[in-house]
């Protein structure tokens, strides 16, 4: 089971906080397949990639950094984003273990 993070400003469902930007690509890859996610901007660099999308017409953040791993981050912390970021996160916490 994944477990939040949480701030006055938004929450982080984390995935994996043991692992590579790989397993990040192999999320994203899983979104991709099996819920036609598009993700509509990216940022990336050296520590850090962020790949924004919509999921359930949420606004959702695919989050990983070298210290951190893999997490979802919601936009806002109203109670429905942070409930389809946790309930993405857990689905994808249960495919990668």
């Amino acid at each position: 089971m994944s477990y939040i993070l949480k701030s006055i400003y938004n929450a982080e469902v984390v995935i994996d906080d043991n692992c590579g930007v790989s397993k990040f690509f192999a999320i994203a890859n899983l979104l991709i397949k099996e819920f036609n996610i598009v993700f509509n901007a990216k940022e990336e660099n050296a520590n850090l990639v962020d790949w924004n999308f919509n999921y359930k017409q949420q606004p959702l953040t695919l989050h990983f950094d070298t210290y951190g791993g893999v997490s979802i981050k919601t936009e806002h912390n109203s109670a429905k984003n942070c409930f389809v970021g946790k309930e993405l996160g857990d689905y994808l916490h249960s495919k990668i273990y």
